[in-house]
């Protein structure tokens, strides 16, 4: 706190200083400058907006299919768990072609498991159930 200093002799200050003269409340009458570093004002600042912003949920997909093997459920699995972590939905889909429709419940076994694995980070948005040629579940993290 310097009080009120001409421009001048303020300039000169922050060059001894090796700062910048910074306004920070250039509405005032007089304007308030502080001698400060400006790189670092300014990377402060970002750094507060960017702590504010709110995360947008999304909803992420993960696709298996009745005849997906057991470690490619995992990695299907590993996925959406950071999905959740990262605090988005997840919607799960089993999808049948051709004549793996009449075994609908090998899709649901695969089904189960994924659920089973994931159960300990989400809770069932909206249960398993048939739309068209796919089996689907909605899964969000838990609070």
């Amino acid at each position: 706190m310097l009080g009120v200093v001409p421009t001048g002799k303020a300039l000169e200050m922050a060059r001894e200083a090796g700062l910048d003269l910074v306004e920070v409340a250039p509405q005032e009458r007089p304007p308030v400058c502080k001698i400060m570093d400006y790189g670092k004002f300014k990377y402060e600042q970002k750094k507060k907006s960017a702590k504010q912003k709110t995360h947008q949920v999304q909803v992420k997909e993960i696709r298996v299919r009745p005849k997906t093997g057991d470690e490619d459920i995992r990695v299907k699995v590993r996925k959406a768990r950071e999905f959740l972590e990262d605090k988005d939905k997840v919607l799960v889909n089993v999808l049948f072609r051709g004549r793996e429709l009449a075994h609908i419940e090998e899709g649901r076994k695969v089904m189960d498991e994924v659920l089973q694995m994931l159960e300990d980070v989400c809770r069932i948005e909206k249960a398993p159930s048939m739309e068209g040629k796919r089996l689907t579940a909605l899964v969000a993290p838990r609070s």
